[in-house]
């Protein structure tokens, strides 16, 4: 009986230029999440994974100084703050195992992530 909250990507749905191991293994873990979802049913665990889009720590500081386009420039992204990213934790952990978020996507704003490409 449980939750498990895993830590995906958004690159398992519209993966970045130069990216084919990472988006590779994002995509596997995508299909660990809904396997474990499946899996998990008949001992009452539910899972679900968050996909983070440029909250700013120390792993995103790239993106405030420029990184490679899909269409070959150099473009700084938009950040968001962590706290977003702990909210959103939160509520998918705050919801009875009656409910399971699968999927969450949580990013900043203007993130060129829908059209991306």
């Amino acid at each position: 009986v449980g939750l498990i909250i895993i830590n995906g990507s958004g690159s398992s749905y519209t993966p970045r230029p130069c990216s084919a191991a990472y988006t590779s293994t994002m995509i596997a873990v995508l299909c660990l999440t809904k396997t474990g979802a499946l899996d998990g049913r008949k001992h009452d665990i539910a899972v679900g994974q968050i996909d983070i889009g440029n909250a700013l720590t120390e792993m995103a500081m790239p993106m405030t100084r420029g990184v490679l386009q899909a269409n070959g420039s150099i473009g700084i992204e938009p950040t968001m703050d962590v706290q977003h990213v702990a909210n959103a934790v939160l509520h998918m952990a705050s919801l009875q195992l009656a409910a399971n978020v699968l999927t969450m996507s949580v990013m900043a704003t203007k993130l060129h992530f829908v059209g991306r490409g």
